[in-house]
């Protein structure tokens, strides 16, 4: 029992000491992200993607890195366009590019994991798009497109472009702060309960486990081709039940590369945010079942690939991450007074800043409406499961540093 009770300790310590390493670079790329968003519009993005040919593809991916957001948004925003005419390859394109060709991820990636992994998601990312416009264009699913695409009617009212002149304005500061804080208000569920995960598996999880789990984990010799595409299959496995985004994900790909899990392992892991079993059902609600599983399929075999060509690729420059020149998130001062402490005091400050315009034009325009808007739809069922889990790790966290504190 005491045992658990350090581990317990430990845990929660790690969990919040590998947050609060990440916070500055969390700020400042949903910073970057809602400038873009209010700056760059979408109006007619969708006219511009509806072919099956790498302009559409490019477009697609560019709309999508502007637009970066998590998992769950960029879902909705893909099945709009795609709806609207945009090609089903571009589509993906924009739905890959809009949560892999993020901001906010390379910044988290650089602090846990090293400029190798922020490679790796950029490159790969770009990778990973082209391989899906392969692969939709060998297999030709022309029914499944016909059958899941339902025609939108025109409801896009955003304005015409915004220029840079405009940050002198309030009225763009407070667009980029609505913007600042709907992108928090969709991940911090997955933020909090992967930071969670990442700390307990950092402290109850025994090494045997990995080395069971990925193949040549754990080995002294140098780990053979199919011992590397075998830890690129069981990185999306595994992520597949973990329920958690790519943003949560950063911290549990760190404690799989500290196990000594290899650089294909860990990226195809980070690429698997949209093969999680939430995202399977959301797409089964919006195009059926057949074409869920067929994105799900596409998805797979490509990120494996990407993974795999992002490996061989370093290793053949010789550039490969190692554990001996890693400095492991786990074992540094996770609080102690250095340049993340000072920014993350410097972002939230920012984010008060923000937070404060945030309000005052939501009292602002509940004021002009005369009335406060709610929402009759209900939660799904996986939000409720994530605000559950949620509940369930602010309890677990308080609780081990209470241990951690009082011990």
């Amino acid at each position: 029992m005491e045992s658990f009770i350090e581990r317990w300790a430990e845990a929660a310590y790690t969990s919040v000491g590998f947050f609060w390493m990440a916070l500055w670079a969390f700020v400042l790329g949903y910073l970057i992200s809602s400038l873009i968003q209010v700056l760059v519009t979408r109006q007619r993005m969708r006219k511009s993607m509806g072919s099956n040919d790498l302009k559409s593809v490019s477009l697609g991916s560019f709309f999508g890195f502007i637009s970066s957001s998590c998992s769950f948004a960029a879902l909705a925003t893909t099945r709009a366009l795609f709806n609207k005419g945009a090609a089903f390859s571009a589509s993906m394109a924009f739905l890959l590019a809009s949560t892999n060709l993020v901001i906010e991820l390379g910044f988290v990636i650089a602090i846990f994991l090293g400029w190798q992994f922020v490679v790796g998601e950029y490159v790969g990312g770009i990778l990973l798009i082209l391989f899906a416009w392969l692969f939709i264009t060998v297999t030709n699913p022309a029914k499944l497109i016909k059958s899941a695409r339902n025609e939108e009617s025109d409801d896009d009212n955003q304005s015409s472009d915004s220029s840079l002149a405009d940050l002198l304005k309030l009225h763009t500061w407070h667009q980029v702060a609505m913007k600042f804080v709907m992108e928090w208000q969709m991940v911090w569920k997955d933020i909090l309960i992967g930071f969670t995960v990442a700390g307990i598996i950092s402290a109850f999880v025994p090494s045997s486990f990995f080395e069971w789990l990925f193949l040549g984990v754990g080995g002294s010799s140098e780990l053979s081709f199919w011992a590397v595409l075998q830890q690129a299959v069981v990185g999306p496995i595994a992520a597949l039940f973990t329920f958690i985004g790519s943003m949560g994900n950063i911290p549990l790909a760190a404690v799989l590369f500290g196990e000594g899990v290899a650089f294909a392992g860990v990226m195809a892991f980070i690429f698997s945010d949209l093969v999680v079993l939430p995202v399977l059902r959301i797409n089964a609600g919006y195009y059926g079942w057949k074409m869920s599983l067929y994105i799900a399929l596409m998805l797979f075999v490509c990120l494996v690939a990407s993974a795999m060509v992002m490996h061989y690729g370093l290793l053949s420059l010789d550039l490969l991450p190692n554990l001996e020149n890693w400095d492991s998130p786990k074992e540094q001062q996770h609080f102690s007074f250095n340049y993340g402490f000072v920014l993350n005091i410097v972002f939230l400050l920012i984010s008060a800043v923000l937070v404060k315009l945030w309000i005052a034009h939501k009292n602002s325009h509940q004021h002009d409406h005369g009335h406060h808007h709610h929402d009759h739809g209900g939660r799904s069922l996986s939000d409720r499961i994530m605000l559950t889990l949620s509940a369930v790790s602010v309890i677990w966290l308080i609780g081990g540093l209470l241990i951690y504190w009082l011990g």
